[in-house]
């Protein structure tokens, strides 16, 4: 059960980095659209991932409960410790194409606030921002 539940979370983190490299280019062409349509996906697969995790820990935990006397390194099979291995090698490189993703995120973030505050200057009141009154997106004459 352990080596199934392995195989199906190395699945979802596959699935998972294959969906931030296709919103990584999506964002370079600024295409937000397809982004938006993937994220439930996104979502769903981090649920899958997670409860798999905690299957794949629950199984590892039974098997030492069962086992007190045997070190860990010795309960599971060769497959299991090359799936493990693969776990974590796939758990860094969804973390990388996630700082990937999420420095983009932060540089179009920044583009569109400077953007905005060109358009409609802001001014702070407390802790709120709110339109300046010198700001001119409209002037209406008759």
């Amino acid at each position: 059960m352990l080596t199934h539940h392995l195989q199906n979370a190395l699945e979802d983190l596959r699935d998972l980095i294959k969906i931030t490299e296709s919103d990584i280019e999506d964002i370079k062409k600024a295409e937000h659209d397809p982004q938006f349509e993937r994220l439930s996906l996104k979502e769903e697969k981090l649920k899958a991932f997670e409860t798999k995790k905690a299957m794949i820990d629950h199984e590892i935990s039974s098997l030492m409960t069962a086992n007190p006397d045997v070190e860990l390194q010795n309960l599971l099979n060769e497959q299991q410790h090359k799936q493990l291995k693969e776990l974590k090698i796939e758990l860094a490189r969804l973390h990388e194409v996630n700082k990937k993703y999420a420095k983009l995120v932060v540089v179009v973030s920044n583009l569109y606030n400077t953007f905005l505050e060109r358009l409609v200057p802001t001014e702070m009141h407390g802790y709120k921002k709110v339109a300046s009154k010198e700001s001119n997106v409209l002037e209406i004459r008759v």
